[in-house]
């Protein structure tokens, strides 16, 4: 029997959606500030570590390919930016199964990166809460410190401000990536030539409990991504009209800089068949039925 250090740990990493998104502004670095609602998906990667000996990586699963080398991954760059800030961490194997689409503005690469944060504070006995643990997180990426304690949030900044966690309904969802590479840079690039006037956005002192209340704050605000990445990318109104004409679809949106779009239902069997008949209309899309909140 495996000594219990030798025991395999398992996380999973959610996809994070971006319910609404902000541009407020342009620091002289070059960063754009944000307002964002933040939720977390039932869909998810699935991250293990074996504690002991030195950091691996292996990956694997439908979208393993799309995932790059594993030596640029960011569960790697996570446990090292760890290390770094703590002397002596054990660290050890880690086998990442990726069935979240890369680059689909859900925060795949984030979410497995603070996967391996949170198996590293497990095998080491080190609280999730210790500010090591969030330095680490900043040092990997911006989206990755949301993505720590993945629970419903308003995240301001570039991602370093957090509010404490929501509590927000749950809705049965669909996620839909068309398959299409939008480079976030691009989208940020259409954004500013495009010459938008976004007005200035109040911050959101509180997001409502109640459903419909909910749903009327998340209609009123947006993503103001969404307009360049249409430009950039057809697809991505293509997968809007298919969610915004399924049954029981309440909101549809993209989330984060794209491609992913996500519709919100009335219950799960609205979105269990929207996302049957999405699928099989476009089947080289990923389609995903799952819940948000």
């Amino acid at each position: 029997m495996p000594s219990s250090s030798r025991a395999t740990l398992v996380e999973t990493a959610p996809a994070k959606v971006n319910l609404t998104l902000r541009v407020i502004g342009r620091r002289a670095n070059g960063y754009h500030t944000l307002e964002s609602l933040v939720v977390f998906a039932g869909a998810a990667d699935r991250l293990t570590l074996v504690p002991g000996g030195p950091v691996s990586l292996s990956v694997r699963g439908p979208y393993a390919a799309a995932a790059g080398p594993a030596a640029d991954n960011l569960v790697l760059r996570a446990a090292r930016a760890l290390a770094a800030e703590i002397g002596g961490l054990k660290l050890g194997r880690f086998t990442l199964t990726k069935k979240l689409p890369a680059a689909a503005g859900i925060g795949g690469g984030s979410a497995d990166a603070a996967a391996a944060l949170r198996l590293l504070a497990r095998a080491n006995r080190i609280k999730l809460q210790d500010p090591r643990v969030m330095r680490a997180a900043r040092a990997v990426g911006a989206d990755v410190p949301v993505c720590v304690d993945p629970r419903p949030r308003m995240m301001r900044g570039i991602g370093e401000i957090l509010s404490k966690p929501l509590a927000v309904p749950r809705f049965a969802a669909v996620l839909v990536n068309p398959g299409v590479a939008v480079a976030t840079k691009d989208v940020f690039a259409a954004l500013h030539r495009s010459e938008r006037k976004r007005q200035p956005a109040a911050q959101a002192r509180s997001v409502p409990r109640v459903r419909e209340a909910y749903l009327t704050f998340l209609e009123r605000r947006a993503n103001d991504l969404e307009p360049p990445a249409v430009e950039l990318a057809p697809a991505v109104a293509k997968v809007l009209a298919a969610l915004r004409k399924s049954s029981g679809c309440r909101l549809a949106r993209m989330s984060g800089s794209g491609a992913t779009c996500f519709g919100l239902y009335s219950s799960p069997r609205a979105a269990a068949t929207a996302a049957r008949r999405i699928a099989a209309a476009q089947p080289r899309w990923w389609v995903c039925a799952s819940h948000l909140g």
